[in-house]
């Protein structure tokens, strides 16, 4: 008899988070302990890369600079991410009782376990790794998909790009990859459950 398929929707669902939690702090605790910071692994040559940063900024790489020598962006920041985690919590136990598609609650547990993995990062990583104090960690990052080389490209766009001038040339984790593919799902496949969603849930 299959265990997981008995369990309640909710229990399924703090496994799923689970799992995928674990998946991402084991990727990172190993780039941590085995990669020297900006050491790059070709997996597929030319085009998939690990290459091992840090981040003490939003996702993809991207940081918030503020003046002064404390980095009040980077506790801002988390602090949002933690409340941002609450909200979420909240909304999945809302859609829970309310009966919501799986799909939507799959989406929504995809992004709250992306935000609580990159949260361990920004919390705990200074203390464990011993360069920061609590909450002003960094987050790691390792997926670097250098796809090809943008010449000439217009200064609006260069975000799109690397220092070296590749396309999307923006280093991630999994924590990441878990909230971008979940915000494209949600997007593309349970776009009417938010155009009416009392008409999804059960009353």
């Amino acid at each position: 008899m299959c265990y997981i398929c008995g369990m309640k929707t909710g229990h399924k669902l703090t496994l799923l988070i689970i799992l995928l939690l674990v998946a991402d702090q084991a990727l990172k605790i190993w780039v941590k302990t085995h990669m020297s910071l900006g050491e790059t692994i070709m997996v597929i040559p030319t085009w998939f890369r690990l290459h091992f940063i840090e981040n003490s900024g939003a996702a993809f790489g991207m940081r918030i600079d503020t003046p002064g020598a404390f980095d009040w962006g980077k506790l801002a920041l988390t602090l949002f991410r933690v409340v941002l985690v609450g909200a979420i919590v909240w909304l999945i136990r809302h859609l829970l009782r309310k009966r919501a598609p799986k799909g939507v609650l799959v989406g929504f547990s995809l992004i709250l376990a992306g935000a609580i993995g990159n949260i361990i990062d920004s919390v705990f990583y200074g203390l464990v790794f011993d360069y920061a104090p609590l909450m002003m960690g960094k987050v790691v990052d390792m997926f670097y998909f250098p796809l090809f080389r943008w010449e000439g490209v217009p200064r609006f766009l260069s975000f799109l790009t690397d220092g070296h001038g590749y396309f999307f040339g923006a280093v991630f984790n999994l924590a990441d990859t878990y909230i971008s593919v979940a915000v494209i799902y949600l997007l593309i496949f349970q776009y009417k459950f938010f155009n009416n969603p009392t008409d999804k849930v059960a009353k």
